[in-house]
């Protein structure tokens, strides 16, 4: 797939390294040396530009040949094509052809909704050939076979070899025939290749893991910092044991998901502050610093140095609660993952993953047992907004056809099975309607069930965008 050029590049905003920038004469580079295979510039492209390299395991791209610019030569691709159905050239400069040619000719660009502003432009495109929902697979055509992955995807199985499923009575669209008034649908005669799901298990499981890391932390300190109960020295130690345990697994994840694991450095020692993904290694470092620091000065019986420290810790707990949100908002490519409700969604799995974990090691270990009648008064609540919050965000309007498409997916698709059993009866419902009054292993069932629903909701929210065709 051609890269756009886009003068506002979401793939440059998102990258953590500045692996990928834009030029000063417009071209949007690359550079492998700095890539750390992150995969977000991926999710990031509207146009399904970018892809892994099989060789260099780093992001890789048109960059207009920008080698051959340099020297005064026009891009391979132009150069070879026997009938100048190319055209490159200086778009600032009104006597060049390709302005001429736009300021002439009826041209239009794909997915101008997502302001990228591209600088690909097509001379009388029709809808059909640029908009991947206005045909369906029906594998009755030469070319199909690429939508089963190419490169280092083929032959790969599970989520990361996923062929794109279709809901075939929103996908077909109805074409007229000039002159002759017929009707019939548009059909697809070439697939682009399947990339697969970038982002698996490995996602899902640290975004799940950093959330039971803010969450199992952030309920006995705030109820010490407020008073509203007693908490003794050993919970506070279990739950900062705990947190930390939870962000140490949720950086062996993190780096797994890596195709350049041994790189993963690089978002620290070479930042790129407009991405995410930096700001969020930062508060992942941020606060296993602190929380260690707490440790030392509560080993060392600084008590008070150690309670000045609360604060600060727990708004990093929000903040490494939510961050994934704004990553995943960069992902433009997704736009399921650009709704308003995902930071709450999010903040959510903290707080209901937090309050359920500690609820089960309750039914275990009685120290904990002054903080089980808040906890469950927060889980409930919290469960309550939640279900609220699924409400909201499917019964609501999608604002475009791929949203839409996700929504259908998790509601009515692939998902309807995980995600209404699983999600909302296993993993809110019952817990609802067992949860108060509930003692010894009915909480520890209540909490487990929460804990599920969580994980299968974070799982979802993560796989289901990505099996929205981009091309």
């Amino acid at each position: 797939m051609r890269c756009n050029h886009c003068e506002d590049a979401p793939c440059t905003t998102i990258c953590p390294t500045s692996a990928l920038y834009t030029r000063p004469d417009g071209i949007v580079d690359f550079n492998n040396e700095r890539c750390i295979a992150c995969k977000s510039c991926m999710q990031a492209c509207p146009y399904d530009a970018i892809y892994i390299d099989p060789e260099t395991h780093t992001a890789a791209k048109c960059n207009y040949c920008a080698h051959r610019v340099d020297v005064g030569l026009e891009p391979a691709c132009v150069n070879v094509c026997p009938t100048e159905a190319i055209v490159s050239g200086d778009l600032d400069d009104p006597i060049s052809k390709i302005s001429k040619l736009i300021a002439g000719q009826q041209v239009t660009v794909r997915k101008p909704e997502k302001g990228t502003i591209p600088n690909l432009f097509y001379i009388e495109a029709d809808h059909a050939s640029l908009v991947p929902a206005e045909t369906s697979q029906s594998g009755s055509y030469f070319w199909n076979s690429q939508s089963s992955g190419v490169g280092h995807h083929v032959g790969q199985s599970g989520e990361n070899s996923f062929v794109f499923d279709t809901e075939k009575t929103s996908e077909r669209t109805q074409v007229s025939k000039i002159k002759t008034g017929l009707k019939q649908a548009a059909r697809r005669v070439y697939d682009a290749p399947n990339k697969g799901i970038l982002w698996g298990w490995e996602v899902a499981g640290y975004i799940f893991t950093k959330a039971i890391a803010a969450g199992i932390l952030a309920f006995p300190f705030l109820f010490h910092q407020t008073g509203w109960v007693t908490v003794p020295d050993s919970v506070q130690w279990m739950s900062a044991i705990l947190s930390l345990v939870f962000l140490g697994l949720t950086g062996v994840l993190l780096i797994k998901d890596l195709d350049q694991p041994k790189r993963f450095i690089y978002v620290l020692l070479r930042p790129h502050w407009t991405s995410w993904l930096v700001k969020g290694g930062y508060t992942i470092t941020a606060f296993g610093g602190l929380v260690t620091l707490w440790g030392v000065l509560k080993y060392f019986e600084l008590s008070g140095l150690a309670d000045l420290l609360i604060w600060p810790i727990l708004m990093l707990s929000v903040l490494l609660a939510v961050y994934t949100a704004f990553l995943f908002g960069q992902a433009k490519g997704r736009d399921f993952w650009q709704s308003p409700l995902l930071s709450l969604h999010m903040l959510l799995h903290s707080v209901v993953g937090g309050a359920a974990a500690l609820l089960l090691i309750s039914t275990f270990w009685s120290d904990l047992l002054p903080l089980i009648s808040a906890l469950k008064i927060i889980l409930f609540w919290s469960l309550v907004i939640q279900l609220l919050s699924f409400a909201t965000e499917f019964l609501s309007s999608h604002p475009t056809e791929d949203a839409r498409k996700a929504a259908h997916k998790i509601t009515h698709g692939t998902f309807r099975v995980t995600f209404w059993w699983g999600v909302v009866f296993c993993g809110n419902v019952i817990p609802l309607l067992f949860l108060i009054g509930s003692s010894g292993l009915i909480t520890a069932a209540v909490a487990a069930l929460v804990l599920l629903g969580v994980w299968l909701s974070v799982r979802i929210w993560v796989l289901a965008p990505q099996m929205v065709a981009l091309s």
